[in-house]
């Protein structure tokens, strides 16, 4: 047996021996006041050595500790918990993410209940920032860290679609405006037509008077009292034209609005097509006609004023609950010359087949071929889709124009139909002389003052699709598409909008006032001559 002795001063001795007759080493190397046959290390090896390193363990544990317990503090529902797992062999993130998890399940579940609590007993951090300040300062825990950051969300949620709210009706009022240029612009050429001869000339020149009733040639008419909008139609029509000299535009206007009018046509003369401008003053209707007008405009503002007095019981105004009944605020729901173009064959008796365009319209392609389209014995044609595909009309459905609670509503019109676009028609006045439209026109309005004015919503479409039912040939959509006035037709593709014929910036966002989108306005301002001294003296700009 080997027996290895060890002091503090290195190796004394070493002794192998074998009990019973084992074999020695000498006996000067046995170790000196070393207990024989066992094997020990002095204290004193290492002592110094292990006092050392527990120290620096006892202080890097202390270290661990305080950290983990102020970690918990802020982020752990228990602070105990997360020490004991941390300690022993846990995941800083898995554990973090497990707390946090749990947390917002339980705001989640908790509803409203502990939101309401949260917001009505402190103030809310208004912004990331304040919230961590927050956490930070008052050491709360991450169930509280949830609920807070659930409210503050909740709570910007309510402000941004308070704002949203806001800002659409304020984008509604702006709508209604009429934008200083536009009225420096007749302010100006009425001082002109009172100071300038050559702006009182006479629309058209005597020599071109024949064509104004001429039917061999194509007749487009126009019902505006605005002068800047009618320019456009005139020049974009000529310029898309591909025979501009067989164009004859009929111009009719409002009495305020005439000399401004004419003034403009006069002064920026147009030789390649004929043109006059009428104002209504102008007119020597029958007696029956003036009493049927007069009606039929008095009725309009009628219901127009019932729908205010509806929207302001509700509180719809103030807290801004239905987005589209803001769009009958608009003036144009009461304008005489808006509801006029059911009066179309009284204004022109001596014409019998006309392009009729709003004034909010652009022309991209030659129309030469609507005079010539056969509308099968129809009245009107008109586009039904508008560039969105077969029977597409978001917005434009019976049921957006009309009350179907009404008996009388339900029993008569479909739910689900899609509504003929107003705006760019082709109408053949002869047959129109044939029916009872008008007539059946006034029957309806008439229907609507005795029925409380709750058949239809205010605006010149729902008596008309009333009264043209069966007289409507539809066209192409290429023709006509209608809608770019209200924000959501940046929805439809670039290429559709380049090869409609007629753009209709029908809605609230007209392309002369300044809410349009940028890109859909253009369309329309790139047929604006911002270098004439009329335009360029009022600041019009595009």
């Amino acid at each position: 047996m080997m027996k290895l002795y060890i002091s503090a001063t290195g190796i004394k001795k070493l002794t192998i021996s074998n009990r019973g007759g084992g074999v020695g080493l000498p006996v000067g190397m046995k170790g000196k006041g070393l207990l024989p046959r066992t094997r020990r290390i002095s204290h004193r090896t290492l002592l110094l050595p292990a006092v050392l390193v527990l120290a620096l363990l006892i202080s890097l544990l202390f270290f661990r500790i305080t950290f983990i317990m102020l970690e918990s503090a802020a982020f752990c529902s228990s602070s105990i918990g997360c020490l004991g797992w941390r300690i022993f062999g846990g995941s800083d993130s898995t554990l973090l993410r497990e707390e946090l998890m749990r947390a917002l399940l339980e705001a989640t579940s908790d509803g409203d209940n502990g939101i309401v609590g949260i917001e009505s007993s402190i103030s809310l951090p208004s912004s990331f920032n304040d919230l961590v300040k927050d956490m930070s300062s008052n050491g709360q825990d991450i169930k509280a860290f949830a609920f807070k950051t659930k409210a503050m969300i909740m709570k910007m949620g309510q402000l941004v679609e308070s704002a949203r709210h806001r800002e659409s009706i304020f984008w509604h009022l702006a709508s209604q405006g009429v934008p200083n240029g536009i009225h420096c612009l007749s302010l100006k050429l009425a001082e002109e037509y009172a100071e300038n001869a050559a702006a009182r000339s006479r629309l058209p020149p005597p020599q071109y008077v024949s064509r104004l009733t001429d039917p061999s040639f194509h007749h487009v008419v126009l019902l505006t009292d605005n002068v800047l909008a009618a320019s456009v139609v005139v020049s974009s029509t000529i310029k898309s034209s591909s025979i501009p000299e067989r164009l004859v535009f009929h111009i009719v206007t409002d009495k305020k609005t005439y000399t401004a009018m004419h003034a403009w046509f006069a002064v920026n003369y147009i030789n390649s097509a004929v043109l006059e401008v009428r104002g209504l003053h102008q007119y020597d209707w029958s007696h029956e006609v003036n009493i049927g007008i007069k009606e039929m405009i008095e009725i309009h503002r009628l219901i127009y004023s019932h729908k205010i007095d509806s929207i302001k019981r509700q509180n719809i105004v103030n807290e801004y609950e239905n987005e589209k009944d803001l769009q009958y605020l608009r003036p144009s729901c009461t304008s005489l010359l808006n509801h006029l173009r059911i009066y179309i064959p009284e204004l022109f008796p001596d014409l019998n087949k006309i392009v009729f365009l709003d004034d909010d319209t652009v022309v991209q392609h030659d129309l030469s071929s609507l005079w010539e389209l056969d509308l099968k014995g129809k009245v009107v044609g008109a586009a039904f889709d508008s560039g969105c595909g077969d029977d597409c009309c978001p917005g434009r459905k019976y049921k957006d124009y009309f009350n179907f609670t009404s008996p009388v509503i339900s029993s008569k019109l479909d739910y689900d139909r899609c509504g003929w676009l107003y705006g760019m028609n082709v109408f053949d006045l002869q047959a129109w002389r044939k029916t009872d439209i008008t007539a059946t026109y006034h029957y309806w309005l008439k229907l609507n003052l005795n029925s409380g004015f709750e058949l239809w919503n205010p605006g010149a479409l729902p008596p008309s699709l009333i009264a043209f039912e069966g007289h409507v040939h539809q066209i192409d959509p290429s023709w006509h598409i209608a809608g770019l006035g209200y924000r959501s037709i940046m929805d439809v593709a670039e290429s559709v909008l380049e090869d409609v014929a007629v753009l209709h910036f029908s809605g609230p966002g007209k392309p002369w006032l300044e809410i349009g989108a940028p890109e859909i306005r253009s369309l329309w301002s790139r047929h604006v001559n911002f270098s004439n001294e009329f335009i360029s003296n009022c600041g019009i700009v595009g």
